[in-house]
């Protein structure tokens, strides 16, 4: 009997015919199971896995039958699918196509979430009381996340790109996978020595204070995401000696984590952001100050100015008073020494001026004019010849010196 080679098929014919022959066999299909990694692209089609404890499926859902869902579909959810079962010829792969999904429970991981949620807030691990508020200008901030993670980039490009003169202490840890629990403990209590005044990590005691800490990862599956429901990791976030910030996943992905962190970012670059008020604010701010101390300074000077005016014109007898508004500009021109900003110079310029009213204001200038200052011998002033009678002993105060006279009379 003469033996027959075996057909050589194309790619795209075997995989033709396999479709044909899974729809011929199984269609149409119903199946239960776990939904993971659920996702909603822009044109309206849905992705995402279906999987119980030992395989999965993957399934896609077009925008007309998603448009017709009557719950949003997460990540854990236990559902039910009708479609057809074939395979994407482009890759080769299996494929659902779901033409209808129903929601008959919650998955395995979900439930573990809720239990654990439960658990930790009825010990007060999420207390609204216990959340501290941030640090408006921190000293240093601790960053937790994996080196080789996206999220990374993008909290790095935040915190440069609005506060590039704070130091970013980071401790790297994994996110993802078995391990990844005990590793974001660790970096937590290695940033928690930063934490306190002159101490580092190891023997290095130059290290900067940390004031906030963000603990960030990209988004993910529930299974990516797992190792921030972790019991432990809670316990030691609740310990922290400073505000932490959670930026897990994305805004739809709610971890144990960000219940217990003192405030929960949607993102990763939002955690930065939420702890980075630009450089430029802080810069308008001082400039305000500044203007303000400018004009608070320039009206003390004015009524300074005032009071020295108000003094001179005050002036009674020329050497007392005057050596007293001397002490008075001497202590004033003290004061003024406290003002060190950009309109000192000004103010200087304004307090010669003054002095040099003040000196046209002394009496001595006009004695040397040829007048005379007029008192009787008990220091009054005389101004009127009605104050003095014939045979009155008087003293004349001229410029170089004094002279006692006697009055012969009255005109």
């Amino acid at each position: 009997m003469p033996i027959t080679a075996p057909k050589i098929w194309q790619v795209a014919a075997l995989c033709h015919a396999v479709g044909n022959a899974l729809e011929a066999r199984f269609n149409p299909v119903q199946v239960r199971g776990e939904l993971s990694g659920f996702s909603r692209a822009a044109s309206g089609h849905c992705y995402f896995s279906l999987k119980d404890e030992s395989a999965q499926i993957r399934c896609a859902m077009f925008r007309r039958a998603a448009s017709l869902l009557a719950f949003s579909p997460r990540d854990g959810d236990l559902v039910e699918l009708r479609g057809r079962l074939g395979v994407y010829e482009s890759r080769g792969d299996l494929q659902l196509v779901v033409e209808s999904m129903s929601q008959t429970g919650q998955g395995a991981l979900f439930e573990q979430f809720v239990k654990l949620k439960a658990k930790l807030e009825a010990k007060g691990l999420f207390d609204a009381a216990k959340k501290r508020p941030l640090p408006v200008m921190p000293r240093a901030i601790g960053v937790v996340t994996s080196l080789g993670a996206a999220a990374l980039h993008d909290v790095m490009t935040a915190l440069q790109r609005r506060i590039p003169h704070i130091p970013v202490v980071l401790a790297p840890a994994s996110v993802q996978g078995s391990s990844a629990p005990q590793e974001i403990r660790e970096a937590l209590a290695g940033l928690y020595v930063l934490t306190q005044e002159g101490r580092g990590l190891g023997a290095v005691s130059s290290r900067p204070v940390v004031d906030v800490i963000l603990l960030v990862r990209g988004g993910g599956s529930a299974e990516d995401l797992w190792a921030f429901n972790d019991e432990q990791l809670a316990y030691v976030m609740a310990q922290s000696p400073v505000p932490i910030v959670c930026g897990v996943g994305h805004e739809t992905d709610i971890t144990i984590a960000d219940f217990v962190a003192d405030l929960r970012a949607p993102t990763p670059t939002a955690a930065a952001e939420l702890v980075a008020q630009p450089r430029e604010a802080w810069l308008s701010v001082v400039d305000d100050l500044t203007r303000r101390l400018q004009v608070a300074a320039r009206r003390h000077l004015e009524q300074a100015s005032q009071r020295l005016d108000l003094t001179a014109s005050r002036m009674g007898r020329p050497s007392a008073l005057l050596a007293q508004q001397r002490l008075q500009l001497s202590s004033t021109t003290q004061r003024l020494q406290f003002f060190t900003l950009n309109f000192l110079k000004q103010g200087r310029q304004d307090l010669q001026q003054a002095s040099l009213r003040l000196g046209l204001l002394d009496p001595t200038l006009v004695l040397q004019r040829g007048y005379a200052w007029l008192s009787s011998m008990d220091g009054s002033t005389i101004s009127s010849v009605r104050q003095v009678h014939a045979g009155q002993a008087l003293h004349a105060t001229l410029a170089d010196g004094g002279l006692d006279l006697t009055v012969s009379g009255p005109k």
